[in-house]
């Protein structure tokens, strides 16, 4: 697995994914009874018309990408976690069998660039 290989799985895996976990909670709440501020949620949207409703899950994705995205920046070295000048960084290791990957190579593509390039 490589950098590319890995925003990919990341950008299906985590940030298509939430959009469409959020926009299910919406549809159908699960459990036999869900929490009553889902339950406002999911009446709501199903009040929208459908215009509405492709833009609640435009605004989802939106906020799935943003959300991937800033873990990236972080990842990258980009956003900091700590604060000072005496920082440590991150590294983001790919292990398989003997062979270990740094998919976060400062001297590589930007995983945040990565995501974006689609």
């Amino acid at each position: 697995m490589n950098a590319a290989d890995f925003v990919d799985a990341i950008r299906t895996e985590v940030q298509d994914s939430a959009t469409q976990g959020v926009m299910s909670l919406l549809e159908r709440p699960p459990g036999r009874r869900p929490a009553s501020n889902l339950v406002a949620l999911s009446q709501w949207f199903s009040s929208l018309s459908n215009d509405d409703k492709q833009r609640v899950r435009e605004v989802a994705a939106m906020a799935s990408h943003q959300a991937t995205f800033g873990a990236l920046t972080v990842l990258d070295g980009v956003r900091v976690i700590e604060d000072g000048a005496d920082r440590g960084t991150l590294e983001l290791r790919h292990v398989k069998g003997s062979e270990s990957t740094l998919l976060n190579d400062p001297n590589g593509p930007l995983l945040h660039d990565l995501l974006n390039q689609i």
